[in-house]
């Protein structure tokens, strides 16, 4: 797939507009995000996925348009997990309802950037090592069993990212509006909005460490990977607020992405062994094993999707004790307001803790 220059600039500013006018729309007057809010910037973003694809289709030809729907689904799916540690970062932080957009919307630019650094080394790899595609196929087939082994629990804990942010830097305990510093007792400090969009922005790449291996198991092509990414992640800060409590009734998600993983790992070798000049695997000829087209993947991914959702909400009705209460963020709206540099004296005492932490060090 030859992507000249200016498609790519195109596309990346096309991208950038879009997070600039949702960044203007929904928080130049911060709120709770509704159902009816969230569900309809969820069906802009997919109809938006849709409409690229069937651009894909029409200028570049149906496999290339199936390599990016089955991309993309992967990565929306993946990404659900995701919202969990999503749902804990919130309220480990205490992040006030109408903020949380702003936080997602930020962290998830972060990832976004990160990842792209993530997909260009990928690409190189695979263009550089012939053997990477084991190396991805290991990571996946891993993955796929930590997940099954996970099951239907979830850590409900602080995640790591957030507890070594929280340790080595000195933040606020307060939120300070949508400030990322704020002075408090003459020193300038981190506020837990600066932090919650960090340990956002990089808990989502770890995750890219099991999702890119994925999506570069469906296709080889940076352009189809990176725009797969792209709107998968542009999406799921408003899934965040759609899902709400639909989130734990999910209760085989685990089992079905460890099943698309594990899938796309076994596509990964056999493509590998298709593909062989190792000289050590059959003298460095190709293996005449059979490979798994974009079609059968395609509908192996949405399938698993559709039993997995299904035989979730079946099982959360019949038996509710599967079902656990996630954690959320303490709504204090009424006490988040905007503080001026100076508005605290050297004297002042530092407010009760909103967010549960204290400033490190203390």
């Amino acid at each position: 797939m030859n992507v000249p220059t200016w498609l790519w600039l195109a596309t990346i500013g096309g991208l950038v507009a879009i997070i600039l006018a949702d960044l203007f729309l929904v928080d130049h007057k911060p709120h709770t995000v509704t159902m009816k809010e969230a569900t309809r910037w969820v069906l802009f973003y997919v109809a938006l996925a849709v409409l690229f694809g069937i651009g894909i289709w029409f200028f570049a030809g149906g496999a290339f348009a199936g390599e990016f729907f089955a991309g993309y689904i992967t990565e929306y799916s993946l990404s659900v997990d995701n919202l969990f540690v999503f749902v804990v970062i919130m309220a480990a932080f205490s992040v006030p309802s109408v903020h949380q957009h702003r936080v997602l919307l930020v962290g998830i630019v972060i990832a976004l950037i990160m990842r792209g650094i993530f997909i260009a080394i990928g690409a190189a790899a695979i263009a550089a090592f012939s053997w990477i595609f084991y190396l991805f196929a290991v990571i996946l087939v891993v993955t796929a069993v930590n997940l099954a082994r996970q099951g239907t629990e979830h850590d409900d804990g602080e995640p790591a990212p957030v507890r070594l942010l929280r340790k080595y830097l000195p933040v606020t305990d307060d939120f300070h509006g949508t400030k990322l510093f704020a002075r408090v007792n003459g020193k300038r400090l981190l506020t837990p909005m600066l932090m919650v969009m960090l340990a956002i922005g990089f808990t989502d790449l770890l995750f890219a460490l099991d999702s890119i291996p994925a999506i570069f198991g469906l296709t080889q092509e940076p352009y189809l990977v990176f725009t797969a990414n792209a709107f998968a992640l542009m999406g799921l800060r408003q899934l965040f607020f759609l899902l709400g409590g639909l989130l734990n009734r999910l209760v085989y998600l685990s089992y079905g992405l460890s099943v698309i993983l594990a899938f796309i790992g076994v596509k990964l070798v056999l493509e590998a062994l298709h593909e062989n000049n190792l000289p050590f695997i059959n003298g460095g000829e190709p293996v005449p094993v059979p490979t798994v087209g974009i079609e059968l993947s395609l509908s192996v991914i949405v399938g698993v999707l559709v039993i997995t959702t299904i035989a979730s909400l079946v099982k959360a009705k019949r038996d509710p004790s599967v079902v656990h209460a996630p954690p959320t963020a303490v709504d204090n709206d009424h006490s988040d307001h905007n503080h001026s540099d100076d508005e605290r004296s050297d004297h002042d005492q530092a407010p009760t803790p909103k967010s549960g932490r204290s400033v490190a060090g203390d």
